[in-house]
C-alpha cells in the first residue's frame, strides 16, 4: 500500500528515522533566519504540500487556494514538521481539528485563521508575492535576520529572557549601524 515499507522492514527503525529526519531537514531548513521564506499557494496544498507551505514564514494564497492535512485519513501522521507551526498559528484545538478530520481549509478561511497572510485572486499571486518580496527587501537584511531570530526564539524563552534577547539583539544591530556608517551601510537582502 505504501511506496517503501517493504524496504523500511528490511533496514529496520533506525534507517527509518533516518529516511524521515532528511526529508524534514528539506523542510526545516526554510526556518534559518537567515532569510524569510515565501510561499505562493494556489490550487490544493496537501500532506507534504501543506507541510511545505507552513514551513515557510509567510503565505500569499490564491483564493482557490485548499489546504489538507490528509495523513490522519490514511493512517500516518504529519511528520514534516508541521504539526508545531500549525498550532502556533491556528491554537492547539483547531490544529487538532484540520489534522483530525482531514478536511480542507479554503483561502478565505486560511486567511481568517492566519495560515494565509494574504489572499489574491489567482490572476494576481505572482503579483502580490512579487510585492511582498520586494517589501521585504526593501528593509535591511540583517535587521530583520536578527527580528525573526528573536520571533522563532520567543515561545522558548520567558518574557524576561526574551526581553534580554531584545537587548542583546538591539546592541548588536546598534554596533553594526554604527560601524557601517563608518564603513558604508548595513547589509541589503
Amino acid at each position: 500500500m505504501f511506496a517503501g515499507i517493504g524496504s523500511w522492514q528490511s533496514q529496520g527503525d533506525p534507517a527509518f528515522l533516518e529516511r524521515i529526519a532528511s526529508y524534514q531537514a528539506g523542510f526545516s531548513w526554510l526556518r534559518r533566519p537567515e532569510f524569510v521564506s515565501v510561499a505562493a499557494v494556489q490550487g490544493h496544498a496537501i500532506g507534504a504540500g501543506f507541510q511545505l507551505a507552513l514551513a515557510c514564514d509567510l503565505r500569499v494564497a490564491a483564493t482557490d487556494a485548499q489546504f489538507t492535512m490528509a495523513e490522519p485519513s490514511l493512517g500516518l501522521v504529519p511528520d514534516l514538521g508541521g504539526t508545531q507551526v500549525l498550532v502556533d498559528l491556528v491554537g492547539y484545538s483547531r490544529a487538532l481539528e484540520i489534522c483530525a478530520t482531514g478536511r480542507r481549509v479554503g483561502a478565505d478561511e486560511a486567511e481568517r485563521i492566519g495560515l494565509a497572510n494574504l489572499v489574491v485572486a489567482p490572476d494576481q499571486l505572482g503579483a502580490a508575492v512579487d510585492d511582498l518580496v520586494a517589501a521585504l527587501t526593501g528593509t535591511l537584511r540583517d535587521a530583520v535576520v536578527a527580528t525573526k531570530s528573536l520571533l522563532l526564539g520567543a515561545r522558548d524563552r520567558t518574557y524576561d529572557e526574551q526581553l534580554r534577547a531584545e537587548r542583546e539583539a538591539q546592541l548588536l544591530r546598534i554596533r553594526a549601524l554604527t560601524a557601517g556608517s563608518a564603513h558604508g551601510s548595513d547589509s541589503q537582502p
